[in-house]
């Protein structure tokens, strides 16, 4: 498949996603549906998942830097619009749309992966989802132990998702570059944000204290709910 062509086919599988977890508006491209996004409300408060992550992180993380992948995306997608006519235009506005609505998938995936440990946030998984762990990795450390790796591993900015192969019912951990969504045959069960924003102002260079920090605010419900 030629980059281009590539290319395209993630775009569409990026608004395919966001059309999913979003309003989607009337369509306004022979080629796209143009999906309007809004940012999610989180359903805790900024602070409510200290010490693993800082009021200050959360608040820039989600007002901040998840709004502007919104307005992007936004603006990227009206552009496209206007564009059916030149495809030159269109394949332009391709990676924007990726980067920008797959920071916006990734980000409302991520959010609902977190919790307090009031609710819940850090309990191990249980039911379908605990065994497959079990069977995959040897239980919750040796899984924790493999995605730590992952994440550490990561060069630049990234994501590490433990994943659903949706054609064999398996799991694994597969990481993604930059803001790339998971699409195809695979289902995000659950992601760790690698971005430096995501802790560098709590956790400096120390980005693997970030990492064996988060699995205490976990919200191992959410992930149960999409394995299933």
């Amino acid at each position: 498949m030629s980059t281009t062509l590539l290319r395209q086919s993630t775009a569409r599988s990026t608004l395919r996603n966001l059309s999913s977890i979003s309003k989607v508006a009337r369509p306004v491209s022979t080629q796209f549906n143009r999906c309007k996004v809004t940012l999610p409300d989180l359903p805790y408060d900024y602070g409510a998942l200290e010490p693993s992550i800082s009021g200050k992180i959360m608040e820039l993380h989600h007002s901040k830097h998840h709004q502007t992948y919104v307005n992007s995306y936004n603006a990227a997608t009206e552009q496209l619009a206007t564009a059916s006519s030149d495809p030159s235009a269109e394949i332009n506005l391709l990676p924007l749309i990726n980067f920008h609505g797959g920071g916006h998938i990734n980000h409302s995936l991520f959010w609902e992966n977190l919790a307090p440990k009031s609710a819940g946030g850090g309990e191990p998984p249980s039911g379908k989802l605990g065994q497959a762990i079990d069977q995959a990795y040897g239980g919750l450390d040796g899984l924790k132990k493999v995605m730590n790796a992952k994440l550490a591993g990561i060069q630049g900015s990234g994501w590490a998702w433990l994943v659903k192969d949706t054609e064999t019912g398996a799991i694994q951990v597969r990481t993604y570059a930059n803001q790339d969504p998971v699409v195809g045959q695979f289902k995000p069960l659950l992601g760790i944000d690698a971005w430096e924003h995501a802790y560098y102002l709590q956790y400096q260079n120390r980005k693997a204290e970030y990492f064996g920090a988060i699995w205490d605010v976990i919200n191992w419900k959410t992930a149960e709910k999409r394995f299933e």
